[in-house]
């Protein structure tokens, strides 16, 4: 009920829950009261031979209605469903699940603890920790890099050897830690002619089919607008601005030209949400460790 910011609502669903159980009783109560003449009809005949009889509800079915409403009034007096008020045995589902996480964490702590004190690379190796580690990418990470981890577009795949953020397992650690914002900033100031002569140069980087004409015109543009200040003379990119590398054939939106001039024109952002505060710092440890796994084939 916090939601709600009226005390009304409180007593709206008051009235309604109990209302819908006095309800259940005062049908009880006024078909107890009726008069019923077992054997006659009512005069009411469907399809030619269905009739409608004066006859009192069986008892199994009245004794169902008592039982459900002695049930909901005792459920209600013990649980939360009136309102604010909490029940008398103070039981709520945020609390249960508490419960249950301290128990199984309990449960968990020494094997975590274990693999706490290992390096990555130990853990890697370790078949049972995979185990563990697969268990927590299929429930924290499959929504975005896939169930095989090969990602789509706008997230990346964790089963190569591209990082945007280095593939050192300390860095894995923190960037699954920590999070990651990569910001590459719009250009379109520079016009459409130029953002289309670094298309091309860009696609060259990398094998693609160019226009060599724009291509020569994109590679000095590329130095001269400040492209290289994030990804390198080199076009190599920066570990740590997250810069990608275009000199590969790994592509997080797409290679086309079209697809490339939109990301030069318009910008991209992607967001890696940081995961330590909610999984703690031994789940961080062995998640890492089973994304270092993927990119070097370590089982």
């Amino acid at each position: 009920m916090s939601d709600f910011v009226s005390g009304f609502w409180n007593v709206y669903v008051v009235v309604i829950v109990l209302g819908s159980i006095f309800a259940c009783a005062l049908l009880l109560y006024m078909q107890g009261k009726a008069k019923f003449t077992p054997g006659k009809t009512m005069g009411h005949v469907w399809d030619e031979t269905l009739e409608e009889y004066n006859n009192p509800m069986p008892k199994w079915w009245s004794w169902l209605f008592v039982i459900t409403v002695i049930f909901g009034l005792v459920y209600l007096a013990l649980y939360p469903g009136l309102g604010s008020f909490k029940g008398l045995l103070g039981w709520s589902a945020v609390g249960q699940y508490k419960i249950e996480r301290e128990r199984m964490d309990a449960t968990v702590k020494p094997l975590y603890d274990k693999y706490s004190a290992m390096d990555l690379q130990a853990i890697a190796g370790d078949k049972q920790a995979m185990e563990m580690g697969k268990r927590l990418y299929l429930t924290y990470c499959m929504q975005c890099h896939g169930a095989d981890a090969r990602g789509a577009k706008g997230f990346p795949n964790l089963t190569d050897s591209d990082w945007q953020f280095g593939g050192e397992p300390a860095q894995i650690e923190q960037t699954i830690a920590d999070g990651r914002m990569g910001v590459m900033p719009p250009h379109a100031q520079l016009g459409a002619d130029t953002i289309k002569d670094l298309a091309n140069y860009v696609r060259s980087l990398s094998g693609l089919p160019n226009d060599s004409v724009r291509a020569a015109k994109g590679k000095e543009a590329f130095a001269s607008v400040g492209c290289s200040g994030c990804h390198g003379p080199d076009a190599k990119g920066m570990h740590a601005l997250g810069a990608p590398n275009l000199t590969d054939k790994v592509w997080l939106y797409g290679s086309s030209e079209n697809t490339i001039i939109e990301t030069i024109t318009n910008g991209r952002q992607n967001k890696m949400p940081a995961w330590k505060e909610f999984l703690g710092d031994s789940k961080v440890h062995l998640l890492a460790a089973y994304v270092l796994s993927l990119s070097q084939g370590a089982k």
